[in-house]
């Protein structure tokens, strides 16, 4: 399939399911990548992110990632879910995890600019194994900001 000639969200929902692998949805005019046992979503603040990012890249790790105006979301295999006492700490820090049967909205373009107002900053891949949960909350923990931590 070729990108540059999808036009309607369906035709965008045949391409990730097809291109990428990933359940998506049509959900009110959106292609909705729902939460699931299989796929979880992590919600970082840009400066965390970036570094998150460069992290993973190093250790080879690195997934799919949304660039939103002041936050990215990381597509994870979830593999666990953090305690309590890390999730107070997660959610100090401004990272989200949404639970299964929350969805997140995916860009219909891999351009910047896309009517979603979200852009794939690396893109899913079909034989890329998605990284696990546990890695990016433990890299995003683990790389701070410089400012507020």
């Amino acid at each position: 399939m070729n990108a540059d000639k999808l036009r309607t969200v369906d035709d965008w929902v045949s391409y990730y399911r097809h291109e990428f692998g990933l359940p998506v949805t049509e959900r009110g005019g959106f292609v909705m990548l729902p939460v699931t046992a299989e796929v979880a979503v992590v919600h970082l603040p840009v400066a965390r992110a970036e570094k998150v990012r460069s992290a993973l890249q190093q250790r080879r790790t690195g997934g799919p990632m949304l660039a939103r105006q002041i936050r990215w979301s990381f597509l994870a295999e979830p593999d666990s879910r953090p305690e309590a006492q890390i999730m107070a700490v997660l959610d100090r820090l401004d990272i989200g995890i949404p639970s299964a049967g929350s969805a997140v909205m995916l860009p219909t373009g891999l351009g910047r600019w896309t009517r979603e107002g979200c852009h794939w900053v690396t893109p899913p891949a079909r034989d890329t194994k998605l990284p696990p949960l546990s890695a990016i909350i433990t890299t995003a923990l683990a790389v701070g900001t410089g400012s507020e931590d």
